[in-house]
């Protein structure tokens, strides 16, 4: 069992590169050979429609859950599909041990349709800080890695968010509306407004690192799941990006966050996305 973040930063030193290969067989051996060749039978729905999870979903988050806690002992796992079968498993974020929080199929809609906007995302976290991230979008062939005070890389090229250029509208990602209730929409309905320009996101792993490498300017979400947040926000974080909730508060991988909260490549755009969220802009 690790006892403190040194030991982590050890296991970080000589095992990143072993962790990304994990990443990269998971997506080789359990996600692309069923990419734009998914049977009927292989496509489930979990809480509706827009929920869906398929046979590519459960055998990567599977073949992870074996290899990661190989190479970290005494370390666990929280699994998006594990957690829909027991959501117990979800307060393992909460505990003393280190967790790796794993995203199979970030995007599984786009994943579904054919789409190359997917990923797989795997972050470290221990005592609720996540140390580091891995972001793979294997059809694009990019990616992402962060390790905390050691930056932000694609592909071997260290990112940079920077601030957004002046006099331009704000780039923001949000929610999907299939996924937000009445008063999230409300809140979200705020960045309608002049000098903002407001979309539906796609995958939010790869929608954070639009926001680390520059292309989008912030995202804005309205959920909690670790998972879809926890490997993204580190790597806008050491790109030199900010994340805020509308209590103008870092959102915290575990939980009881006000929403919705953002992520932005700088702090000043984390503050004006924040005041327009809660209605305090002027």
């Amino acid at each position: 069992m690790i006892e403190d973040t040194e030991t982590i930063d050890e296991f970080l030193a000589r095992h990143t590169e072993d962790v990304e290969e994990a990443v990269r067989k998971a997506a080789a051996q359990e996600v692309m050979p069923r990419w734009q060749r998914l049977a009927e039978h292989e496509v489930d729905q979990k809480a509706g429609p827009h929920d869906l999870v398929t046979d590519a979903d459960r055998k990567a988050e599977l073949y992870l859950t074996a290899a990661l806690p190989a190479l970290l002992p005494g370390s666990v796992v929280v699994g998006e599909e594990a957690v829909h079968a027991n959501p117990a498993t979800y307060e393992a974020i909460r505990g003393g041990a280190p967790v790796w929080i794993v995203d199979p199929v970030d995007g599984t809609r786009q994943f579904v349709r054919g789409e190359t906007g997917f990923c797989t995302l795997v972050a470290l976290a221990h005592r609720g800080v996540v140390r580091a991230s891995w972001t793979y979008a294997p059809a694009r062939d990019q990616f992402a890695t962060a390790v905390r005070g050691r930056g932000a890389h694609l592909d071997g090229r260290r990112l940079h968010a920077g601030p957004p250029e002046p006099g331009r509208e704000l780039r923001v990602a949000t929610s999907h509306p299939d996924y937000t209730t009445d008063e999230q929409k409300r809140a979200l309905l705020a960045l309608r407004t002049p000098g903002v320009a407001p979309r539906p996101c796609g995958s939010a792993g790869l929608e954070y690192l639009a926001v680390a490498r520059g292309e989008c300017d912030a995202v804005a979400f309205s959920w909690e799941a670790a998972w879809d947040h926890a490997a993204g926000l580190l790597l806008v974080e050491e790109a030199g990006g900010t994340h805020l909730t509308i209590t103008g508060e870092p959102f915290r991988i575990t939980g009881g966050n006000e929403l919705p909260f953002t992520a932005a490549r700088d702090a000043a755009t984390a503050r004006r996305v924040v005041a327009l969220l809660s209605g305090e802009a002027a």
